[in-house]
């Protein structure tokens, strides 16, 4: 068993964890953080994304023990449960950029970070940034559309 100390949404917790603890289930399971989605377990659909220390990163793919020290942000830090919608989830409303909304937080973790990466983006850069995630319901125009939308006003 190992130590770990991580401040997820600006809260800060020190747990005992097992060594091959994946943080997915450290945030589902230990912290009750139930946005954060498991789909593939193999790093693939881009469902449990995270941000970690500001990076968008595939939380299935690291253990918890590796984020010692580090700061995490989940889907839930992007708005408060009562209150207003950020431009992005708002745009994701307005396009109809979201229907089952399994793949939804990992996608809208990773563009907010793609968007203060690239303040224009085209829609193929959108797009490319798309291919990490995973997509049964939309087709993905929409989300494009919604992450342009909010890109370019």
């Amino acid at each position: 068993m190992f130590e770990v100390g991580v401040t997820v949404n600006g809260r800060t917790y020190r747990e005992t964890v097992e060594p091959r603890l994946l943080v997915s289930d450290f945030l589902r399971g230990r912290l009750g953080l139930t946005g954060t989605h498991v789909g593939c377990e193999h790093g693939v659909c881009g469902a449990c994304t995270v941000r970690l220390d500001g990076v968008a990163v595939r939380s299935c793919l690291l253990l918890a023990v590796q984020v010692d020290g580090s700061e995490i942000t989940t889907v839930e830090r992007l708005a408060p449960p009562e209150g207003p919608l950020t431009p992005l989830q708002e745009a994701f409303r307005r396009n109809h950029a979201l229907q089952c909304g399994f793949c939804t937080p990992g996608i809208l973790v990773a563009a907010e970070h793609f968007l203060e990466l690239y303040a224009s983006p085209t829609r193929q850069e959108i797009a490319e940034m798309l291919s990490g995630h995973l997509c049964r319901c939309t087709g993905y125009a929409p989300i494009v559309d919604a992450i342009h939308e909010v890109a370019h006003g």
